[in-house]
């Protein structure tokens, strides 16, 4: 990537600035400037590419003279970019934010060391629940509906596990544990053995919706009612698969009741926007109707996600100056409403419309990407479901007990969805540090969605496995590639003295040795940051990338595609109206609030 001098000369001042205070402690004005520095900062140096022979992705190349494609998204991501049509898509590999070279695992045994079951039980395993009281837990349910829109690694297979020897006193049920590893890349070639290994996406890379929409076209026919555009809803819920029990939607990994919420709530939207259009168009065909309301509801969940969700849980004034300055511009969004765009720049007036760009890089979401929003601990594991009209307690229900199969039945003739909403519109996530991983998911069972087998599974440890496996640097070496100081001891760590000395025990009094998953959570935050500054800058380059170079939110995002009324609908909707137009019996709770996922009133 080629900065400009201007760009170079405000990353060398704050550069010099930050020496002495860190952009957090800055004025708000000031601190939002200095994030746009390190944007420039971090996008020349943390962007790396890892497809064969500069070649992103393996995804459909057909049809890019397709005039459809030109207008509209594909089923797979493939044809986002024109002249390299499988960037992106489904089946493409997983990008890095480090040198491609620094990205090879350990051998074994030195992969499993420290035990990552020990890890589990004795650093991540929820002691108290200790919430995030800012936040209420639609906010956890939106982070897995987005995440489900973002990556995926496929269903790992049996055979070859991992084999994660007992410590004395464990009473897992099996000696060693086994935890299965992430698919192999299939694209791999004879040349590239011997170099670190990459690994594939099944999702479309874009923040394109796939979650709700599906990433191949027999997943997006199964969810279209093919009627008028709209996706398939019967009784205002999404239709049940009768084999697997669980709702029939892009992507159900991991299912449970609040992703069935998010889920549900923004096929509804979709359907809004379709009787939007259609009386507008008349003469439009069910796949116009689809593809233009796709377009529409993506970029109001991308929206939704840059200027509500981000600030909520990173409640910091420079990063909502920032976040809004992402979407709308430093002018800001009254004077955006009233001016419009101003040039093709993305800073004064966003980057939605302004000029696609890949700064370099083919584009990819990136295995360090996928680390830093390993979020587990913002699941609580006990539930209280209450009554929206009165207030009153109906249920209480363990995460088990709303997961899986069971979240079919969560919503009965005593609790409505509505309820579920407001229930968790008052309820608090859980915060992201040490002893905060949720209990249900250490010892949790699951269905091998291939096979239905049931396998029980520790996601801890399998979380700090994963990060091994996939070749991310431990915590000192991440933060040394992101040129932040690593920590000295464990003292310089974490300020917690007990947590201090709970990691040097398990770490064998080695700081180098610390997994960075780890080290995010003892990290102490800026205030009113929910995770570390480590992950937040991962966070700054990947959010404006996911927009700056998808052509649908960048070039091509113009009432020519997304039409006015659509462009209209993305300006003047939230998570509040959205939730209010499906559920206006939440009126009440909602009458007074500034952001969503903020806690709501009670009744």
């Amino acid at each position: 990537m080629q900065r400009s001098a201007g760009s170079r000369v405000l990353s060398a001042a704050f550069g010099l600035l930050n020496r002495l205070v860190p952009w957090h402690r800055l004025p708000a004005l000031l601190g939002a400037l200095n994030l746009l520095a390190l944007r420039e900062e971090l996008r020349e140096h943390n962007l790396h590419d890892t497809s064969r022979q500069g070649e992103a992705g393996t995804g459909s190349r057909g049809g890019r003279r397709d005039p459809r494609v030109r207008c509209a998204r594909t089923a797979d991501g493939s044809c986002n970019d024109l002249a390299q049509p499988g960037m992106g898509a489904a089946g493409a590999r997983f990008g890095r934010n480090f040198p491609v070279r620094l990205t090879a695992p350990e051998p074994e045994p030195a992969l499993l060391e420290p035990s990552p079951r020990a890890i589990s039980g004795r650093l991540l395993a929820r002691d108290t629940f200790k919430p995030a009281p800012t936040l209420n837990l639609l906010a956890a349910a939106w982070l897995q509906f987005q995440v489900h829109d973002w990556f995926g690694h496929g269903e790992p297979r049996p055979g070859d596990e991992l084999r994660i020897p007992l410590q004395d006193g464990d009473d897992w049920f099996e000696n060693p544990m086994r935890i299965r590893r992430t698919p192999p890349d299939p694209t791999r070639s004879a040349q590239e053995a011997g170099r670190p290994p990459t690994f594939v996406n099944e999702l479309s890379h874009w923040w394109d919706g796939s979650g709700l929409y599906g990433s191949d076209r027999k997943t997006q026919d199964a969810v279209r009612a093919f009627e008028g555009g709209r996706l398939r809803i019967e009784s205002g819920r999404l239709p049940t698969d009768p084999q697997t029990g669980i709702a029939i939607t892009g992507f159900s990994d991991n299912w449970w009741i609040g992703l069935g919420l998010m889920h549900t709530l923004f096929a509804l939207e979709h359907n809004a926007i379709c009787g939007r259009l259609a009386p507008e168009y008349p003469s439009w065909s069910d796949e116009q109707l689809f593809n233009t309301a796709r377009l529409i509801n993506a970029a109001l969940m991308a929206k939704i996600h840059t200027v509500e969700w981000t600030p909520a849980i990173l409640a910091h004034p420079a990063l909502r100056i920032a976040m809004s300055a992402n979407w709308w511009g430093l002018f800001g969004e009254r004077l955006h409403r009233i001016l419009g765009r101003i040039g093709k720049g993305e800073v004064l007036s966003g980057i939605p419309g302004s000029a696609t760009d890949h700064h370099g890089v083919p584009y990819a979401l990136t295995e360090e990407f996928v680390s830093v929003y390993r979020m587990h601990p913002l699941i609580p594991d006990d539930y209280q479901l209450y009554s929206l009209a009165t207030g009153e307690l109906v249920r209480t229900s363990s995460f088990v007990d709303l997961a899986g199969r069971n979240a079919a039945n969560v919503i009965e003739d005593r609790i409505g969805a509505a309820d579920v909403l407001y229930s968790f519109g008052i309820a608090h996530p859980g915060a992201i540090v040490l002893h905060n991983f949720p209990q249900s998911l250490r010892d949790f069972v699951k269905e091998d969605r291939s096979t239905g087998e049931k396998i029980r599974i520790d996601l801890a440890a399998i979380d700090v496995m994963r990060d091994r496996e996939r070749g991310v640097p431990r915590y000192n070496q991440f933060r040394r590639l992101l040129r932040l100081a690593p920590a000295s001891s464990f003292e310089a760590l974490t300020a917690n003295r007990v947590w201090a000395e709970e990691l040097r025990a398990v770490y064998d009094d080695d700081i180098e040795r610390v997994d960075a998953m780890v080290g995010m959570y003892a990290e102490p935050p800026p205030a009113g940051f929910g995770f570390s500054e480590t992950a937040f800058r991962i966070f700054i380059l990947m959010a404006s990338r996911r927009l700056k170079s998808d052509r649908f939110f960048a070039a091509d995002f113009t009432p020519r595609l997304y039409t006015p009324a659509g462009m209209q609908w993305i300006s003047d909707n939230d998570m509040r109206s959205v939730l209010l137009r499906h559920y206006p019996e939440l009126m009440p709770v909602l009458r007074d609030a500034r952001n969503a996922f903020a806690p709501w009133a009670r009744v």
